[in-house]
C-alpha cells in the first residue's frame, strides 16, 4: 500500500511539473543609463533613468524608477544580470530576491559592427 501512495504522489509531482509555464531568463547587460528628468522638475538628482539592456541581439530601452534608499542606476552600467522578456516588459530580481519589472519604453536590433574586407 504504501508503494502504491508513493508511485501516485510521483506522477502527481511529475504532472505537476510539466503543467507549469517555462519561462526563459536570459542574460541582459546594461550599456546604458540616461537621467531622466520630469517636465519642470526643479530636483538635481532625477530619479527615473532610460535604461539599455542588451538581450540577445536586441537593445530594449526601459523606464527604471528608482526606489527610495537604493543606489542609483547611474552606477550599474556594464552589469549583467537575468532577465525575463515579455511583451510589454522585463522582470529581473533586485538583490533582495524580488521579482520586479519595468515597461519596454522602444527596442531596436543591436548593430553588430561588420569587419571591413
Amino acid at each position: 500500500m504504501q508503494r502504491l501512495i508513493v508511485v501516485v504522489t510521483l506522477c502527481l509531482l511529475a504532472l505537476a511539473a510539466l503543467g507549469q509555464s517555462t519561462s526563459k531568463y536570459q542574460v541582459a547587460m546594461i550599456t546604458e543609463v540616461k537621467p531622466r528628468q520630469a517636465p519642470g522638475d526643479g530636483t538635481s538628482d532625477p530619479t527615473s533613468y532610460d535604461v539599455s539592456v542588451k538581450v540577445g541581439d536586441t537593445i530594449y530601452v526601459v523606464l527604471y524608477t528608482q526606489p527610495l534608499g537604493e543606489i542609483p542606476a547611474k552606477y550599474e552600467t556594464g552589469h549583467e544580470l537575468l532577465v525575463l522578456v515579455g511583451k510589454n516588459t522585463i522582470t529581473y530580481n533586485d538583490m533582495l530576491g524580488r521579482s520586479l519589472q519595468v515597461p519596454i519604453e522602444s527596442q531596436r536590433p543591436a548593430a553588430d559592427p561588420k569587419p571591413s574586407k
